[in-house]
């Protein structure tokens, strides 16, 4: 079989690199940074990302991540809590992505850091490198390959996202464990988990119109926040970045729609993106890489793939999308909020509605 060459060295990138390798293939990964890095994501590894993790071999647990059971909403002054119908890890994508492309190394896969991939050429990457031939996996995640551009039409699109870790106090840490605590607003919602190494991540996205008349900074958006009683808690709490992690124009709801002279097996972002309040993004990254690889081994098509995890994941896709869009209205962050309140179990629900189902992970042989 052709070599593969995976563009990009998140979940997707590297599950998929782990089972090529695991499987004989020797693959080989290009990551455009040179160091392990931080990403902006809620960092919520959900049970099902576990189960696609411990296929692979690879035990999270030993990342030292926070224990998550918990989950409590807020809108202004109205608070419901509800248990997990699961118990998720709080870890963060820098410490996870960096162990699962060591684990990948480890399985007999070539991990070339600091090589970018500035476009792609009938079945030749080319990079900063030069031009490299094989079957290509594109998982950039969130970030564009030049000349492979999404289709965002229909998508929710008019996002920042920021993200800040704070040094967990012994009063943070009380008032966060076990529990991630998600504040919905006017104009977006923010997610507070623990993860570890004593750290607290805040990652939260605003429409853009509303945070241009708040002034356009970080200061004044973060002093709106922390008015908020769901994150009063970060008023005095001490930053640990310079200044926050940014990103804008992600297509949330996003699904790429197969096509059968697509030579790319798409993977994680570039295949599906999920409205990040729902907590299952990183476990469908796992998945998809996981079923590329799989699939790739057995001769399967790109088109054969796409199609395959389309069928997984859109129907969650396009319900986490609907309830992003509801839940960023007046009526929607009220009705969430005392929705779950009233019916606790409905988190149960909506976690189950909006995840991989389990037929599908057991198809992947997790």
């Amino acid at each position: 079989m052709t070599r593969a060459i995976i563009i990009g060295g998140g979940l997707a990138g590297g599950a998929a690199a782990a089972r090529l390798a695991q499987a004989g293939a020797a693959p080989l990964l290009l990551e455009r940074e040179v160091a392990p890095h931080d990403k902006i994501c809620g960092e919520f590894l959900s049970v099902e990302a576990g189960r696609h993790l411990a296929a692979l071999g690879f035990d999270v647990a030993r990342l030292g991540g926070a224990r998550i059971d918990t989950m409590r909403l807020h809108s202004g002054t109205r608070t419901a809590e509800a248990r997990l119908p699961f118990v998720a890890t709080g870890i963060t994508r820098r410490t996870l992505d960096a162990a699962l492309l060591d684990h990948a190394t480890a399985a007999g896969a070539e991990v070339r850091r600091g090589v970018s991939v500035r476009r792609i050429e009938a079945a030749s990457a080319v990079t900063s490198a030069g031009d490299i031939a094989g079957r290509l996996m594109l998982a950039t995640g969130k970030h564009e390959l030049r000349g492979q551009p999404r289709d965002t039409r229909g998508t929710i699109d008019g996002l920042i996202g920021f993200k800040q870790f704070f040094r967990a106090t012994p009063a943070l840490r009380r008032a966060l464990a076990g529990a991630v605590e998600v504040t919905v607003f006017n104009g977006g919602y923010a997610g507070l988990q623990c993860v570890e190494a004593d750290r607290v991540n805040l990652c939260l996205l605003v429409d853009s119109g509303r945070f241009r008349t708040m002034g356009g900074t970080w200061p004044a958006l973060f002093a709106m926040l922390v008015r908020e009683p769901g994150l009063a808690m970060l008023a005095d709490a001490e930053a640990l970045l310079a200044k926050p992690l940014t990103i804008s124009a992600v297509p949330y709801g996003f699904l790429v729609r197969p096509a059968a002279d697509d030579p790319l097996y798409r993977l994680g972002d570039q295949a599906a993106v999920i409205p990040s309040f729902c907590g299952d993004g990183m476990a469908m990254a796992l998945h998809g890489g996981r079923l590329a690889a799989d699939m790739m081994t057995a001769g399967a098509s790109p088109f054969a793939y796409q199609t395959r995890l389309r069928g997984d994941v859109a129907r969650q896709v396009r319900l986490a999308t609907a309830l992003q869009r509801f839940g960023t209205t007046r009526i929607g962050r009220f009705a969430l909020v005392a929705g779950l309140g009233a019916v606790p179990a409905a988190l149960a629900a909506l976690a189950r509605w909006t995840r991989v189902e389990p037929a599908a992970v057991a198809r992947a042989g997790a």
